[in-house]
C-alpha cells in the first residue's frame, strides 16, 4: 500500500511525501527509523468508477533510468552531495512519476537514510540489481565509481535491447500487415469469387473447395474467431505471469528453430554482465547469484543460477550446475572455471559478456538479412496458392467451352 506522509525530522524541519508498506504500522515504523517524529498518515486511494478503483500505469520507461543512472554518476563524480545531486536530477527529469520519487527518495537520504535504503523501496522503479550495487558501492566506500559502473551496464543493456527491437520491428509490421490482408480477402474478396465458379454448377478441383470451406467459415463466423483469438491471447497473457506458464513459455522461447539461440544468449549477456558488474563491487558470490537470477529476464536461466546459488552456499564449485544443463553452451562453464581456478572469474565473465555480445549482434544482422526473402517467400507461396485455387476452376470452365 501507499501512504502519504506528514512529519517532523530531527531538526524540526516539516517533510513529506509518499512511503509504501503492507500496513499502516509498518510504514509508520519505517518512518520512524529514519528519524521523523509526528508523524501523520493517510493511505492513497485510487479514484473509482462504479465501485471498481482504477490505477494509472506507473511503469517507467527504461530511457528514463539510463539517463538518470547517468546524471546521478556524473554528479557524483563531481563531488556534489548526494541530496542535492538526487534534486538536481529530479529537476532535470522528464517523467512525472520518476520525478516524484527522486524528490521522496532525496528527503529520505536527507533525513539520514541510506541511498540503497531509499531506493530499495520503490521496486516498481529500481530493481534489485541497482539497489545491491548501490549498496555495495555505500558499503566499499565507492559509490561514486559504482555510480559510473552502474551507468555504463545500464546503457549497454538499453543498447542491445532497443538493437534487438528494431531488428524485429521491420518483420513483426510485414506479418502484421500479412494477416490483416489475408483475413480480408478470406471473409469479403474469396467468397464473392468462388461464390461465381459454385454457380456453373461445374465439378471445381480439390484446393478450390478447400478454400471455399475455409473462405465460408471465416466469412460466417470471423466475429468468433476474433472474440476467440482475443481470449486466446488474454489467457496465454495470465497464464504467463504464473511461475509454471512463466517456465513453460520461457522454455518454448529458448527452443524456438531461428530465435531460441538469440533469446538464450541474451540471458546469457545479462547473467555474465550482471555477475561482473555485482562482484567487482564487492558483493560476496551468492548475494551476487541471487539478485543476478532476477536480472536475467527468463525463468528457465533463473531455476538453474538459483540452483547454482544453493551449490555455492553449500561449498561447490559456481559451475557445477550450469555444467549438467542443456540450455547453457559448455563454454560457459569450462570458462568460468578457468577462472575459478586462476582467481581470475571477474576477467572471465567480462570476455564472455563481450562474446555474446558480439554474437548476439551477429545473430541480429544475420536475422535481418534472413527474415525479408523468408516473408516474401512465405507471401509468394500463399498468395500463389489463393491464385492457383480461383485460377484452375476458370481455366477448366474456359476449356470445356
Amino acid at each position: 500500500m501507499e501512504f502519504t506522509y506528514s512529519a517532523r525530522d530531527a531538526e524540526g524541519r516539516t517533510r513529506s511525501g509518499i512511503v509504501r508498506a503492507a500496513t499502516e504500522d509498518l510504514a509508520t515504523a519505517a518512518l520512524t527509523e529514519r528519524g521523523f517524529r509526528e508523524v501523520a498518515l493517510q493511505p492513497v486511494e485510487a479514484p473509482g468508477i462504479l465501485g471498481f478503483k482504477l490505477r494509472l500505469p506507473t511503469k517507467i520507461p527504461r530511457k528514463e533510468l539510463v539517463v538518470f543512472a547517468r546524471q546521478l554518476s556524473v554528479l557524483a563524480a563531481a563531488n556534489i552531495p548526494m541530496v542535492s545531486a538526487l534534486r538536481t536530477t529530479a529537476a532535470q527529469t522528464v517523467h512525472p512519476r520518476l520525478r516524484e520519487i527522486l524528490i521522496t527518495v532525496a528527503d529520505e537520504v536527507e533525513a539520514g537514510s541510506k541511498l540503497s535504503d531509499a531506493l530499495g523501496e520503490h521496486p516498481d522503479a529500481f530493481s534489485e540489481f541497482v539497489v545491491n550495487m548501490i549498496r555495495s558501492g555505500e558499503t566499499s566506500g565507492q559509490l561514486s565509481e559504482v555510480l559510473e559502473y552502474l551507468a555504463e551496464q545500464e546503457e549497454k543493456d538499453f543498447d542491445l535491447l532497443n538493437k534487438i527491437r528494431g531488428a524485429m520491428m521491420y518483420p513483426a509490421f510485414i506479418v502484421a500487415g500479412l494477416v490483416g490482408v489475408g483475413f480480408v480477402l478470406m471473409v469479403w474478396v474469396i467468397p464473392k469469387l468462388t461464390g461465381v465458379l459454385a454457380e456453373t454448377g461445374a465439378t471445381l478441383p480439390a484446393p478450390t473447395r478447400a478454400l471455399m470451406a475455409v473462405s465460408g467459415f471465416m466469412s460466417s463466423y470471423w466475429w468468433l474467431i476474433l472474440i476467440g483469438t482475443a481470449a486466446a491471447l488474454i489467457g496465454l497473457r495470465f497464464y504467463i505471469k504464473t511461475p509454471q506458464g512463466r517456465y513453460y513459455w520461457d522454455s518454448f522461447k529458448i527452443r524456438l528453430p531461428v530465435f531460441g539461440g538469440l533469446f538464450r544468449r541474451i540471458a546469457l549477456v545479462r547473467f555474465t554482465r550482471s555477475m561482473e558488474t555485482l562482484l567487482s563491487g564487492g558483493v560476496d558470490t551468492t548475494s551476487a547469484l541471487a539478485v543476478a537470477a532476477d536480472v536475467v529476464g527468463n525463468e528457465v536461466y533463473k531455476r538453474i543460477i538459483l540452483e547454482t546459488q544453493r551449490e555455492v552456499a553449500d561449498g561447490s564449485s559456481i559451475t557445477v550446475v550450469f555444467a549438467r544443463s542443456s540450455v547453457v553452451p559448455s563454454m560457459l562453464p569450462q570458462m568460468m572455471a578457468v577462472g575459478e581456478e586462476t582467481g581470475r572469474l571477474l576477467d572471465v565473465l567480462k570476455r564472455l559478456s563481450q562474446f555474446y555480445t558480439r554474437e548476439i549482434d551477429n545473430l541480429v544482422a544475420n536475422m535481418v538479412s534472413l527474415i525479408e526473402p523468408l516473408i516474401m517467400v512465405v507471401m509468394g507461396v500463399g498468395v500463389g496458392l489463393i491464385v492457383a485455387a480461383v485460377i484452375l476452376p476458370m481455366y477448366s470452365i474456359a476449356t470445356a467451352f
